[in-house]
């Protein structure tokens, strides 16, 4: 018996893919910087954004153009607490904050992303809207009495 025989030479790996859970976070980053031509470019043009229980934004330009009209008024903030991956599925666990001058809302969200060659088919967020509409506002106006208590990311 020969070496190769009994060792065959192993195959060349593919290419590795692109990370898709680094992508899911760079889209969310480049919300929080402003930067929408990084976010633009990581969208698939035929995008759907759901934020679960309210209507669906369909197409990239359409949800581009209500992002970019929200720019200097509202700031966005985001801490990743737990992402996985599985193929061209993303599930993140996140902390988001909805900033609208001194008032910060922060609170939980859970994401699903998929993807296609790289960019963003699908973004949906699910979250607690008692969280989102009392308590998030709540520990906001709190914040501004009494600054200690002021989240942060």
């Amino acid at each position: 018996m020969t070496d190769e025989a009994t060792n065959p030479p192993m195959p060349t790996p593919p290419a590795a893919p692109a990370d898709n859970a680094q992508t899911v976070q760079s889209f969310l980053f480049a919300l929080a910087d402003e930067d929408f031509d990084t976010m633009e470019s990581l969208a698939a043009p035929d995008l759907l954004w759901q934020n679960v229980g309210l209507p669906s934004i369909r197409g990239r330009n359409r949800a581009m153009k209500m992002l970019r009209s929200m720019q200097g008024r509202t700031g966005f903030g985001v801490k990743f607490h737990r992402i996985a991956e599985d193929g061209d599925t993303v599930l993140t666990e996140r902390t988001d904050a909805l900033i609208f001058g001194p008032l910060r809302l922060q609170f939980w969200v859970c994401g699903s992303f998929e993807l296609r060659d790289g960019q963003i088919t699908l973004w949906r967020d699910h979250f607690d809207y008692f969280e989102f509409m009392v308590k998030a506002p709540l520990r906001a106006l709190a914040g501004l009495v009494i600054p200690s208590l002021r989240s942060t990311l």
